[in-house]
């Protein structure tokens, strides 16, 4: 066949590029525009080989193999298809385990079955030396792309380089047309606008401590030697060391909870968990049928990018669509900006789905997490024509 196709190993693609622009090789300190990636890899590999692309094979590591939203957004783009591999840490480092085996697999079959007359290897791994000799015996053209290096030298296998029919070095010029520093001015991606919903979310008060029986603040307790909440939202685990402490300094009942809430984090709740009327509104689970449940399963894999805000739309959308009684619609907005806990709990499971939530290095990323229940009310409120949903509506 008449046809090229790319695969791109997306650890050495991300991480030589990290090291090129903001030197190291950490992909959390890139953005990457990859709508512009992968058409910079398609004119320029179609440019190259004279053939037209038949597909791009992306190949990247994710914790148990659940795709992250920028694998999400990858694979419903055009001639795009990705394949996962597992990402595991060790000494505190993340390895990605199964990618080469897989591009391997990939790049003997390609070449046994004749689907392709040209192949684009972006890649520096020696490990695939047999793979692409083994596509040359078949008749196939190996071109080898490689990340202009940082000092100058090789960040590839010099046998791979060797054996290769045709190379390129993909430089700093074409790189930053889809890759930016994070540190550097002027994102390669539009920002998103700032969102209203966030801004109130953030700004929603916390309860004032409670005060003593004479009407003044209790005083500040002993310093104790117990955990100390991180600065800015605390964790869960810092929740509980919270609570230790302040039964411990009397400031509490020693029966009272610190629920994780949907305003700033933490919320002291005193045993009231929540108002009946808002414990009883139907879940998204209960609202939906089987059938439903299953279309709703293809969108996600088909449709939905997997962006925070993006995912508590469509979560929201799809409540308020199967709600019997539009009342319940009402008696939510009167929780606003707090989601109530059965729904929150579901709305989040849905998120995690999407690679959302998890642990980065160590933390946990509220700003996703705010950022979903922003989505969340910004969709109800298009639903019912209210703007900006308040406690006062």
């Amino acid at each position: 066949m008449d046809r090229c196709v790319v695969l791109v190993d997306a650890g050495y693609l991300l991480g030589a590029a990290a090291s090129l622009l903001a030197g190291e090789p950490m992909r959390s300190r890139i953005t990457v525009d990859h709508s512009a990636l992968i058409r910079g890899l398609r004119e320029r590999a179609e440019a190259d080989t004279g053939r037209d692309l038949l597909r791009i094979y992306w190949f990247d590591g994710a914790p148990d193999r659940v795709p992250q939203p920028e694998h999400r957004r990858l694979r419903v783009m055009p001639r795009v298809t990705v394949r996962l591999g597992a990402l595991t840490r060790s000494e505190g480092r993340w390895a990605q385990k199964g990618v080469d085996a897989a591009m391997h697999a990939e790049l003997t079959e390609l070449a046994r079955n004749r689907a392709c007359s040209d192949i684009v290897l972006v890649t520096g791994d020696g490990d695939l030396l047999p793979g692409l000799m083994s596509a040359k015996e078949h008749g196939v053209a190996v071109h080898l792309w490689a990340v202009q290096a940082a000092d100058g030298d090789y960040n590839q296998s010099e046998d791979l380089v060797a054996e290769a029919d045709e190379r390129r070095v993909l430089d700093r010029e074409w790189i930053t047309r889809a890759v930016r520093a994070r540190d550097v001015a002027g994102p390669c991606a539009p920002q998103p606008p700032t969102r209203p919903e966030i801004a109130a979310i953030l700004s929603a008060p916390l309860p004032e401590p409670p005060a003593a029986k004479n009407g003044s603040r209790p005083a500040p307790a002993e310093p104790r030697d117990e955990p100390q909440p991180a600065k800015g939202v605390p964790t869960p685990r810092d929740l509980a060391a919270l609570g230790r402490s302040a039964a411990a300094s009397q400031q509490q009942p020693a029966n009272a909870t610190l629920r994780w809430s949907s305003d700033r984090g933490w919320v002291e709740r005193g045993g009231v968990v929540e108002p009946p009327e808002a414990a009883t509104l139907p879940t998204l689970a209960q609202l939906t049928t089987a059938e439903q449940r299953w279309a709703d399963r293809e969108e996600d894999i088909t449709t939905v990018s997997g962006d925070p805000f993006e995912v508590g739309q469509v979560f929201a959308g799809r409540w308020f669509d199967r709600l019997v009684s539009r009342a319940d619609a009402d008696r939510l907005f009167e929780q606003y900006p707090r989601i109530p806990h059965r729904i929150d709990g579901e709305l989040l499971r849905y998120a995690a789905r999407f690679g959302l939530l998890a642990h980065k290095d160590d933390q946990i990323d509220e700003n996703d997490r705010y950022a979903i229940r922003a989505g969340f009310w910004r969709q109800i409120g298009d639903r019912t024509g209210r703007e900006h949903p308040s406690p006062a509506e």
